[in-house]
Formats: C-alpha cells, structure tokens, sequence
C-alpha cells in the first residue's frame, strides 16, 4: 500500500510539473513580447469575390492615409504605466481649434501605424488623432502583452495627457480585435467627461474565451486543466488571470455610448461574440454587422457604410453637431 501511495504521488507530481510546465509554454507563446506576428488566426473563410473588393478598397484607403500623412504635423508623446513602463505614441494636429479626438487602439503583435488607416477617415472630419503602441508593442516598452486588461489602466493615462493638452477635448475611442477588446475593458473604468463615445471592432468578450479557441484551433487541446494552468503562469509572471480580463463584464458597468462593430465572415474573434457584448451594454448602444468581412476587415470590405455608421451615431449619441 505504501509504496501504491508513492506510486500515485510520484505520477501526480510529474503530471503537475508537466502541466506547469505546458502553461508556462503558453504564456511564452500568446503573451510575451514578439516583435513579429505570429500566424494564430484560422484560414480566413471570406469568398475570393470579397477578398478582391477588400484588396482594392484597401489600395483606395492607402492613398487616402499617405495624403493626410503628407499634411499632418505629427508629435512623439509619451507616459509612464503605473508599473513603470514608457509607452510611445504619435499624435496627429489635423486643426489646433478642433477640440474633437481619436484616441484609436491597435491590435495584437500590431503598432501605432497601423491604425492610420481608420485615424485618416477621422481626421478627414477634422479630429485630431492619438495612435499610442499598446504595452510590449512597437516602440512601448512591456514584456507582457497586456490583452486589453492592463491596456485598460494605460488608456486613462492617455486619456489623462490629451485632457491636459486640451481641456475641452471631445473624445472617441475606437479599437480593433484587441484595440476593441481594449476599449470595452476601458469601458467599465471611471471615464473622464471629455471621452464621449466608444467604437468597439471585432474585440473579444474575454481573453479566456479567445484563448479557449485558440488552444483548440492550434494546439487541439482543452481549456481543462491547460487554461487554467496556463492563466496561473500569467497571475504571476503578467500580473492577471485570463477569467478576470473579461469584456463582458467590463461592458456592464459601462456609462458611455457604444458602437459595436464584426465581420459576418470572422472565425478568429467568433461573430457571434458581438452579440453577447452588444447585450451585456446597457448604455445608448449599436451594432453592425459587415456581410462578408473576416476579422479586423469590416472598413476595408465597405467603407462608406463603416465609417457613415460610425460617424452617424458619435454625431447623434455622442459629440452632437450645433
């Protein structure tokens, strides 16, 4: 018997070790700092006739944004996070006298440049622009990627600086996959009075969900016990576990007017997550849908109906024109 009791305490050891050590594989692999993308995504399933007009709508976008970029007088800025990291960002005058903001938030392993594309349409509407590097991005400093959950704390701070630069600033925030999931999370803080809406694309309702899809889209493995194992890792390594960095919960205290935007054809951020955040809002709120658009793709795919819904409704609900 006793030696049966060592028996199963060596096989329990060895077998806690190994899912240790497989959740700190994969805090390794979705969380840490990389300086190039990582192919996580699933194939996309957008129809090639689609992926044709999103090809040739983005060669139109890029020539919208080298033209505003030729004329923009653009600052570096910078803040410091509570935990002491210097975060880089790039703001964009388009007019001194407008008071009107984009505080736009990239995506995961992306950078400040790459939300140009959307900034350009807003400061075509005269908004000044602010494109930070999230932590553990672009020129920001951070080991840990931050998933939205620690980029909730480093978004008021942003929030902080464009409000001592401009007291009467009128904000939007307006985030994609990860951006979106950041400004929901952002959402449920304590918003200064200048931050007027929010504009949600393709984020996710919790980081524990998109990670339960992808250990199973590239691993093939279960949420039980890995996730939990590897949330474990990231609590003491990143400073969070991935059950508390929740869109939806953050979106329930949420105060301000909130636009929701998916691709019809995202399998990455499952479509059908917008739906559940879309609900779990109870402020003045929207949701559009981009019939065939993969993820991060609805304002490439049609333009005009993205950006005449987005400003539509920061016009009606959230900064109304006089």
């Amino acid at each position: 018997m006793k030696k049966l009791w060592i028996t199963l305490a060596a096989l329990v050891a060895v077998a806690v070790i190994a899912l240790g050590a497989l959740g700190c594989y994969l805090v390794n692999f979705a969380i840490v700092r990389t300086e190039s993308p990582r192919d996580v995504a699933p194939e996309s399933v957008v129809a090639a006739e689609d992926a044709s007009v999103i090809s040739a709508n983005l060669a139109s976008i890029q020539a919208k944004k080298e033209s505003w970029l030729a004329g923009a007088e653009v600052e570096k800025k910078q803040i410091t996070t509570q935990d002491g990291l210097t975060l880089v960002g790039n703001l964009y005058w388009t007019d001194r006298e407008s008071h009107q903001w984009l505080l736009g938030i990239h995506g995961y392993t992306g950078k400040k440049e790459d939300y140009q594309n959307i900034a350009c349409f807003y400061a075509a509407e005269g908004y000044n622009v602010l494109l930070p590097d999230m932590r553990a991005h672009g020129e920001s400093e951070g080991k840990y990627i931050g998933m939205g959950w620690l980029d909730r704390k480093d978004v008021l701070q942003w929030l902080n600086l464009l409000i001592q630069l401009d007291p009467q600033a009128e904000i939007i925030l307006h985030g994609t996959s990860m951006g979106g999931a950041t400004v929901m999370m952002t959402a449920g803080e304590s918003l200064p009075a200048q931050v007027k809406g929010i504009v949600e694309d393709c984020g996710y309702t919790s980081v524990w969900d998109i990670f339960a899809d992808e250990l199973d889209y590239l691993f093939h493995l279960p949420a039980f016990p890995v996730l939990h194992a590897a949330s474990l890792v990231a609590q003491i390594q990143a400073g969070y576990g991935f059950q508390e960095a929740s869109s939806v919960a953050q979106l329930a205290k949420a105060t301000v007017p909130m636009l929701f935007i998916h691709g019809a054809e995202d399998n990455f951020v499952r479509t059908d997550m917008v739906y559940t955040l879309y609900d779990a809002c109870p402020t003045t709120k929207e949701l559009l849908v981009v019939d065939g658009a993969g993820h991060g793709e609805s304002y490439a795919m049609d333009p005009e109906l993205y950006f005449s819904t987005v400003f539509q409704f920061i016009e009606k609900n959230c900064i109304p024109q006089v």
